[in-house]
């Protein structure tokens, strides 16, 4: 017997119950004594029922009279719904529980009946439910998804998909506005409650679209019993460590009954849109775990979207419906922006593109059908059926090779020294390739650097989809192979081929459409380039993607700007061959293959690979070689795997591929550029013009080792020593890291002063070798760094005044008692003491700054017992700090040793120790001193020339700057965000501390760790310091910019406020 069809009523008003009433139901139909809170709901009515006990109500058969601290769900149904509808939802729940899935249950009442009725008027009975209450939060109320999450919900719909697969029962026939099977009628139906007539008419084109679509494969969809509304807020989650909530339970089975398999997947794909509704392709990890348990057919990968867009259409149209004759639904107003948000995000991609996506996501290859539902030709062989030798060259004045292929990528040599970022830089290398050749190409595959956008929080269109020809203006081109003529316009013109299309620009043509031409025929010649001096945009036209509600949205910008002032070489003066008088034509070459396609030139890295298969390189037809596959991070970190040790640490679940660097920036190789907010290596900023030039003039001279006498060993060493902060500090020992140069000064002060044991602060880190490894206490560093430590290493408490043992006005003489007492211990390392090491700003800790005065008691301390003084400056120290050049300078105290590297060689591996003459002199009782490559002329360069930039370019300066605004900034953000427990630092070495609760101060390591992950998505890098890896190191190269600093602290409120 047929069940509830929507057209035959139409509007559905909620039950007139109160929570009162609510109370009265559950105390009267199932012995319950409670509370009743509403839960909203869009057309029944559900109220939380919490109660000490249950004097009558049963589950199953497990009755809980008598049990304490019960919660259940009191569910008044719409009477418009039959109760054998409403005996399959009690049936189901059942079924999936008997089946191990979390769901909730059927609770029977006082008569023995699970579905009870209540007379609510004289005219009408209102069928009543009580189900277990399954405890734990749904997603609907989180604000980003984050990749597991997303993937969770997708395997928990096909999940209960694949059970419900072997579920059958009466009351599942029934016409619902929810089911996707009748969505087109539904929104002609509800269009005209949407209030804006503009609003109306998009949201009617775009279902009218997707209906289309959908249509071509309705008859081979498969047919089951789905839940039909596994979404966001009908799953219940189990709370990670990192905040992530991790769908395991399904509830609410109003919309039960028999619909489309892949319309369960729309409707879950389509709720994770609101959450991100600037990345609608986000959804695709919750379609790719489906799949991994329900494989979805060829035809349901084309249905897919188009019944994604129209579940967002059936939301917002009935939306729209529901807070007009239910004026009181504040459930249904509350969801109306998000709803309108899953419209918008779903309806932003055309279908060619979403569904290239899928299947790429799927690894399903790129056949699918067009829009006429023909089989599309095998994207990955276009033209399969021209042989080789049939293609014609389509540009005869290419084949004498008088050409040079532009580089405009990521690793391009030719776009160094920042040119990338010019906006004429393609034009620069076309002129320059012009002069040396009569013709460029820009290829096809490249994902250029000239269009990456530094801050920017999403990924920008690199990819290049289409080849560009720059050559003498009436150059001749010829079709590749048989054709017919689709389109002509004033400077373009399309073929149609045995598959796919041919779309050509930069060409005057004489043909007119639907004649047929043959290979080699002559189509046209190329057009001069207008005349753009009026512009100095670097891309300035537009080619557009197909989409299902514009013929313009998703454009993609081309490269046309100034080019007609590009002079090509001479040569032989014939129509080929362009002279210096000759006017240049840029022609563009785009295979398409699918007709009526339209690819944009550009897309993003994330959909390369869909967009290459529906537009292939067209290098065959112009005679060229074909581009290399698209580089798939994931190969280089399994190749990575191959040859290096496991503990070999790596950023990132996922790391992109970084190939490029340049001031603050760090690129990828799919052109995505992010703030580099860790590098404390690139001191002066990557790729340095100034650095690299003179690295590399001094690799054309000479490189030796620091036998040989050479000039810069001395002006490298007289330099640091000028930077000294005491003139007691005159003598240089140049080594290749920092951890030998901390092996290097304990070996010093353990020779100097005769004696062995050394005093290090907990939760440090020093280096790698066996000594610096010792002294490293760090228990994230080497989770066995205590039970390892050699018996002449002591360990005193680390000096943090916010979670340490001692806080507040008096922690530093506290924390230095302490360690008076360490000392005067007979055990204790105070009788043969050698020496103390420490950061003088805990960097390791997260840029802790000591309390003021602790590390002045200290050295007073370890000098009166004949200890060394050691400063680890090798994170802290050259400029880092803004206001001092070295961390002791900032604690106001002199070390007898500084180590020093890291900023040193600016990512050249150059170390130093920097100590009193008598101090260095000490090594001459064990021999001599020498390393190979230490003091090397080229490493020498190195580090002169970091110091001569950051006075030149007064980094110490900006970092003193930009780290007071930065800190600034972040002091704001903690006002703000209670996770914010702390913002330690100074300059440009700070930490920003993550908290779960400001009064414990327990750490968010976790969340720091998803916090990291997000931030990467939107831009930013930055990763987790200290011993609880809770705190967000900033640490980036000195030339950090203001603008720089504001992306980063806008991202991070960004992800505190949405989620991660």
């Amino acid at each position: 017997m047929p069940g509830f069809d929507f057209f035959s009523g139409q509007g559905l008003v909620r039950p007139d119950i109160t929570a009162a009433d609510a109370e009265s139901m559950a105390a009267s139909l199932f012995g319950l004594e409670g509370t009743a809170r509403e839960l909203g709901s869009q057309q029944d009515r559900n109220f939380l029922i919490s109660t000490r006990f249950g004097a009558g109500a049963e589950a199953g058969t497990d009755h809980p009279a008598g049990s304490s601290a019960q919660r259940y769900v009191l569910k008044v149904d719409n009477p418009a719904f039959s109760a054998t509808e409403l005996a399959a939802q009690d049936a189901v729940m059942e079924f999936l529980a008997e089946r191990g899935m979390q769901v909730p249950k059927p609770v029977r009442g006082l008569n023995g009946a699970s579905r009870q009725q209540w007379q609510a008027t004289d005219a009408a009975r209102l069928p009543v439910r009580l189900l277990t209450f399954l405890e734990g939060p749904s997603l609907e109320a989180q604000g980003y998804l984050a990749p597991p999450v997303v993937r969770a919900l997708g395997r928990l719909s096909g999940t209960t998909a694949l059970h419900l697969h072997d579920f059958a029962a009466e009351g599942l026939d029934r016409t619902l506005q929810w089911d996707l099977r009748n969505a087109k009628a539904v929104i002609d139906l509800l269009v005209h409650w949407v209030p804006a007539e503009e609003t109306r008419e998009q949201l009617r084109a775009i279902a009218d679209s997707a209906a289309a679509r959908l249509a071509t494969v309705i008859p081979t969809l498969r047919l089951q019993t789905i839940h039909g509304d596994i979404t966001d807020d009908n799953v219940i989650c189990r709370v990670l460590s990192n905040g992530h909530h991790l769908p395991e339970g399904v509830i609410d089975f109003g919309d039960l009954g028999t619909g489309w398999l892949v319309a369960e997947l729309a409707v879950t794909a389509a709720s994770v849109l609101h959450h991100l509704p600037d990345n609608p392709l986000a959804a695709l990890g919750a379609i790719v775990a489906f799949d991994e348990v329900v494989p979805l057919t060829d035809d349901e990968i084309v249905a897919l979207w188009p019944l994604i867009v129209l579940r967002g259409a059936v939301l917002v149209a009935s939306g729209e419906q529901q807070v007009q004759i239910d004026a009181h639904n504040d459930y249904a107003r509350h969801r109306m922006d998000a709803e309108w948000r899953v419209f918008a995000a779903a309806s932003a991609i055309g279908w060619e593109e979403a569904e290239a996506a899928i299947r790429q996501a799927l690894g399903r290859g790129a056949l699918g059908r067009d829009a006429l539902g023909r089989d599309a030709p095998d994207r990955g062989a276009p033209d399969r059926n021209v042989p080789a030798e049939a293609i014609v060259p389509m540009i005869p004045a290419l084949m004498g090779g008088d050409y040079e292929m532009l580089d405009f990528s990521v690793t391009s040599p030719a776009l160094a020294d920042g040119l990338w970022q010019q906006t004429d830089a393609e034009l620069q290398l076309t002129s320059a390739a012009l002069a040396r050749r009569s013709a460029a190409v820009a290829p096809y595959g490249q994902f250029r650097l000239t269009r990456t956008e530094p801050l920017a929080r999403r990924e920008p269109d690199t990819f290049a989809l289409f080849t560009e020809v720059f050559l003498a203006a009436e150059s001749e081109i010829v079709a590749p192979a048989h054709a017919v003529v689709a389109e002509v316009g004033p400077d373009s013109l399309v073929l149609t081929l045995a598959a796919g299309e041919l779309r050509i620009g930069g060409i005057t043509s004489s043909l007119s459409p639907g004649i047929s031409v043959a290979a080699g025929v002559l189509l046209g010649v190329a057009r001069p380039i207008p005349d753009t001096h009026n512009s100095d945009t670097q891309n300035s036209d537009t080619h557009n993607s197909d989409t299902q509600n514009s013929d313009t949205q998703n454009s993609d910008t081309q490269n046309s700007d100034t080019q007609n002032r590009i002079t090509p070489s001479t040569g032989t003066p014939d129509r080929n061959t362009p002279t210096s008088d000759t006017p240049v034509a840029r022609v563009t070459v785009q295979e398409v293959a699918r007709p009526g396609l339209l690819p944009p030139h550009f897309t993003r890295g994330s959909l390369a690979v869909a967009w290459a298969g529906m537009a292939p390189d067209p290098a065959r037809l112009l005679g060229l070689a074909p581009q290399a596959s698209v580089a798939d991070p994931a190969t280089e970190l399994t190749r990575r795997g191959a040859v290096m040790a496991a503990a070999q640490e790596k950023y990132y679940e996922r790391p992109p591929q970084i190939e490029r660097g340049w001031r603050d920036l760090l690129i990828d190789t799919r052109g995505r550029s992010y703030v580099d907010m860790v590098n404390n290596v690139a001191v002066i900023g990557h790729s340095h013009p100034r650095f690299t030039r003179a690295v590399s003039d001094q690799l054309a001279l000479l490189n030796t080792n620091s036998r040989f006498l050479y000039s810069a060993l001395a002006d490298l060493c007289e330099r640091i020593v000028e930077k000294s902060p005491d003139p007691s500090l005159d003598t240089v020992l140049l080594v290749n890291s920092g951890s030998e140069a901390v092996d290097l000064a304990l070996r010093l002060a353990r020779i100097h002063t005769g004696r062995g044991n050394v005093v290090a602060l907990r939760e440090g880190y020093h280096g790698w070798t066996m000594a610096s490894d010792a002294v490293s206490t760090s228990a994230f560093d080497n989770p066995y760094a205590a039970a390892s430590r050699p018996g002449w290493v002591h360990i005193a408490d680390v000096p943090n005044a916010y979670r340490g043992t001692h806080r507040g006005a008096g922690a530093a003489a506290e924390y230095a008692a302490d360690l008076a007492r360490l000392l005067d211990d007979p055990s204790g390392p105070g009788v043969d003491l050698a020496a103390f090491i420490s950061e003088p700003v805990l960097g390791n800790a997260g840029g802790i700054v000591p309390p003021a005065g602790y590390l002045s008691r200290v050295y007073e301390h370890i000098r009166a017992r004949g200890g060394l003084c050691i400063a680890d400056e090798v994170q802290v120290g050259y400029g880092r700090l803004g206001s001092h050049f070295w961390g002791s300078a900032q604690q106001g105290v002199v070390p007898d040793i500084i180590t020093v590297a890291k900023a040193m060689g600016n990512g050249y591996p150059l170390g130093a120790v920097l100590t009193r003459r008598d101090i260095a002199e000490s090594l001459a009782r064990e021999g001599n001193f020498f390393s190979s490559a230490g003091g090397s002329p080229v490493s020498c360069v190195a580090g002169l020339a970091v110091l001569d930039v950051i006075r030149d370019e007064a980094l110490q300066q900006n970092a003193d700057a930009v780290g007071r605004h930065l800190a600034g900034r972040l002091a704001e953000l903690a006002a703000r965000h209670p996770m914010i427990g702390k913002v330690h630092g100074m300059g440009l070495y700070q930490g920003v501390e993550l908290v779960r609760d400001r009064d414990t101060r327990e750490p968010a390591t976790s969340e720091t760790a998803a916090i990291c992950e997000r931030m990467l998505e939107l831009g930013v890098i930055v990763q987790p310091a200290s011993e609880r890896q809770n705190v967000l190191k900033i640490k980036p190269p000195l030339c950090l910019s203001r603008e720089s600093a504001d992306f980063f602290v806008d991202r991070l409120d960004e992800v505190l406020q949405g989620g991660w």
